[in-house]
């Protein structure tokens, strides 16, 4: 796993209501950690390539794929960097990689993929993403696949 594929991170730290009897970071709270990272991912996105028409409007975003490898626990008041990116651009979904940094250590203690697919917001079926997305992403990502077959 290559950090300097990616760009974005941003800061979490293990809360009291995250942790089990053993202060260990629960597996699920991983998932909460990856769609913060997701929101922060876009909301930068919209503000760097004024396209909030792309995420906002006559259609939306859902998640159809998450999962996650963990390597080391977390454990109550762990501060973490979560690293995002997106790693893969088809017709009508992308895809998102991220990896779970234990800030103290170094480590990487997770990590963890989603695919996302665009939705008409009236016909709830997927929709073709639009060229700005395409040219948006390519150009913020150090590497991306985009595959529109």
């Amino acid at each position: 796993m290559e950090l300097s594929k990616f760009k974005h991170h941003i800061k979490e730290k293990v809360k009291f209501h995250e942790v089990d009897m053993l202060g260990v970071c629960n597996n699920a709270v991983y998932f909460n950690y990856f769609e913060d990272a997701r929101v922060a991912y876009a909301n930068d996105m919209m503000k760097k390539y004024r396209f909030k028409d792309t995420f906002v409007g006559n259609s939306f975003f859902i998640m159809v794929h998450n999962e996650s490898d963990y390597y080391e626990s977390a454990h109550l008041d762990d501060e973490l960097t979560i690293l995002t990116r997106v790693n893969l651009i088809k017709n009508t979904s992308f895809a998102f990689e991220h990896l779970v940094v234990k800030d103290k250590s170094e480590k990487i203690i997770a990590s963890g993929k989603g695919v996302v697919v665009h939705i008409n917001r009236e016909t709830k079926q997927p929709i073709q993403l639009p060229q700005e997305f395409y040219d948006a992403v390519s150009s913020y990502e150090v590497e991306v696949k985009v595959d529109r077959k």
